[in-house]
């Protein structure tokens, strides 16, 4: 027992009754209205429901029917919920019609130069500022990023620009000062299966977007979103950023047909990284071109104003102009597939 339907005349009274029942089996829910009918998702281990007890759920008022969900992540699929996700930041909406880009520099470096490209992102048409504060780096000895000095750095930004803010979180007791600066929180890919902190993040009333792990398949990808979720956030963005794989023309290989796959599998928001995902900037054009095509609800791209000194993947960065024009291409292939821009 996993979900529990409403009938279209369930009062609320009906749903508290309901919702007493669960808790007093020690389960926990989570309430979906939809247009059409009302869900109550349940969570916890409801594998010692009894089938006397489904039965008997069956029967109480307003209820049309229990059902069980056979994948092991509930609340992410689409048989909890039809109905598409959308996330509402600082006004703008992720999962709706519009696509918006998200885009900044891979790390924040200082004041300046995060103001210098935030505003050029802002005029190109940029949702969202993103930077990185704290760094998960291959090596220890590069720049492991500013810390809370750069979360200040990220705040001006935003005050200055409107840009709300997304920034990557490493390690659960940077939590209270990332939710303090950030408007959307980062799960990197070495940290998609860090079970203490995806839980710690799913305490956090802020949205997530978490990121596919280097070698990572897609049902693992919805089982760490399960974590967040199960502590409930449900405020969760899934981002598709390129897999390890034999080839090397690339520095991942950025797996579009993950798109249209999750858009089956999950009613969560999925954002594409194509930066990260190939690794070179001339190829990023063309591949955010293919992840709008592919169903992309968001793009995540890393621009700087002077690539060849950034302290952070200055390889994969689009320059101001750049970006400029990859905005301007990118729209009319929104539109064709029934997207704006």
């Amino acid at each position: 027992m996993d979900i529990i339907v409403l009938n279209r005349d369930a009062t609320e009274e009906d749903i508290r009754h309901v919702v007493k029942k669960l808790e007093g089996k020690g389960l926990r829910v989570h309430i979906s209205a939809g247009t059409e009918r009302t869900i109550i998702g349940v969570i916890g281990d409801t594998s010692k429901v009894t089938e006397e007890e489904e039965d008997a759920f069956r029967a109480a008022p307003g209820v049309e029917n229990v059902l069980r969900i056979l994948k092991p992540y509930k609340l992410a699929s689409r048989e909890f919920k039809k109905e598409n996700t959308e996330i509402s930041v600082g006004g703008i909406v992720i999962g709706g019609r519009k696509i918006p880009v998200m885009a900044g520099p891979c790390a924040v470096e200082n004041k300046t130069v995060l103001m210098a490209i935030a505003e050029k992102v802002k005029a190109c048409g940029a949702s969202f500022l993103r930077g990185g504060a704290y760094k998960p780096r291959t090596s220890p000895y590069t720049f492991q990023g500013l810390g809370e000095e750069g979360l200040k750095y990220l705040a001006h930004a935003r005050e200055k620009t409107g840009l709300p803010v997304v920034t990557e979180i490493m390690d659960p007791r940077d939590l209270e000062a990332i939710v303090k600066y950030a408007d959307i929180i980062q799960i990197g890919a070495r940290n998609m299966q860090n079970f203490r902190l995806l839980l710690e993040v799913g305490s956090a009333q802020k949205p997530v977007l978490l990121k596919r792990g280097l070698s990572s398949t897609i049902k693992e990808w919805l089982m760490s979103a399960e974590y967040i979720m199960s502590r409930g956030n449900h405020q969760v963005m899934l981002c598709e950023r390129g897999i390890r794989t034999f080839e090397t023309a690339t520095r991942n290989t950025l797996d579009l047909s993950a798109v249209p796959v999750l858009k089956q599998l999950t009613h969560l928001p999925v954002v594409v990284d194509p930066s990260h995902g190939v690794g070179k900037r001339d190829l990023v054009a063309p591949m955010a071109k293919a992840a709008i095509a592919a169903g992309a609800d968001a793009l995540l791209i890393e621009v700087h104003t002077n690539p060849e000194e950034a302290v952070s993947d200055g390889e994969q960065s689009l320059k101001p102009d750049h970006f400029e024009k990859m905005m301007k291409e990118l729209k009319p292939v929104a539109e064709a597939v029934g997207r704006k821009l």
